[in-house]
């Protein structure tokens, strides 16, 4: 059986308040193997967004991660990890594209210099290597490289999207995050972007962990989905086995609030 690339354990995470404490992730577990999509879809607010961040150990206080929790990811524990250490980790083994691209990009630096942020940063690459750099990563996501001056108010939100993910390959990361990459796009855009993401999958054998709320867009995406409802795992399976048996009740519901070209409900 092939090693996990990613193997989370146990991971429980609490948002500490004065008079409670609640429980965002309450003992999620789930592998994702070496070029896998695994899938973690649910309704806004059931957690799967605090994995993600967790993952990167993004979370702040008053986010907690409890000891139990464990991370794994190409056989090193990330919540162990020291903070010169994280800072290496992040963008080199695992990057994150997040829902909205102009939260990530700086809407006053030109495209080329927000690469070179993260080439120099992790590469010690020089302004002329990290250009060439640039090139490359913007031909791989149909962008052309004489629009890397530009600022990123210039371009459509389906090609900021494009430039978050190529900013992300540009240090060929084992694990690629993606939390809800294509919520705020039309559909066309988004089956775009998501052909674009497995081209790249296939031919840098990155993994991905997908994250939506559109049970409908995973299923034809992914290779394993994990369902959440309120902070637990409820239900994992290869993605034809969640779309035609799903087992929880709550997978069953997901799938019955989809409105049929036909009338009525599919389930």
């Amino acid at each position: 059986m092939t090693q996990p690339l990613l193997s989370v354990k146990n991971l429980t995470i609490d948002y500490i308040g004065e008079e409670k404490d609640f429980r965002a992730v309450d003992n999620v577990s789930f592998d994702v193997a070496p070029g896998e999509v695994f899938g973690l879809a649910g309704e806004s607010g059931c957690g799967k967004s605090t994995i993600a961040f967790a993952i990167s150990r993004l979370h702040k206080p008053p986010a907690l991660i409890r000891k139990e929790s464990r991370i794994m990811l190409a056989g090193r524990d990330v919540l162990d990890l020291d903070p010169k250490t994280l800072a290496a980790f992040r963008w080199r083994e695992v990057a994150m594209v997040f829902q909205s691209a102009m939260n990530s990009l700086n809407p006053v630096l030109r495209i080329e210099d927000q690469f070179y942020d993260v080439l120099h940063t992790h590469k010690g690459m020089t302004k002329a290597q990290a250009r060439e750099r640039t090139a490359e990563m913007l031909r791989l996501v149909d962008i052309a490289p004489d629009r890397m001056r530009n600022y990123p108010h210039q371009f459509s939100g389906g090609m900021r999207q494009r430039i978050v993910i190529a900013i992300c390959m540009a240090l060929d990361p084992k694990l690629v995050v993606m939390d809800e990459p294509t919520t705020a796009l039309d559909v066309v855009v988004q089956r775009e972007i998501l052909q674009r993401i497995n081209e790249l999958r296939k031919q840098f054998g990155f993994s991905v962990l997908f994250i939506t709320h559109d049970l409908g867009l995973m299923v034809q995406f992914c290779d394993r989905i994990g369902i959440m409802l309120q902070g637990k795992l409820v239900e994992q399976n290869d993605a034809e086995a969640i779309y035609k048996t799903p087992q929880h009740e709550y997978t069953r519901k997901l799938w019955a609030s989809f409105p049929s070209l036909h009338g009525g409900v599919l389930l």
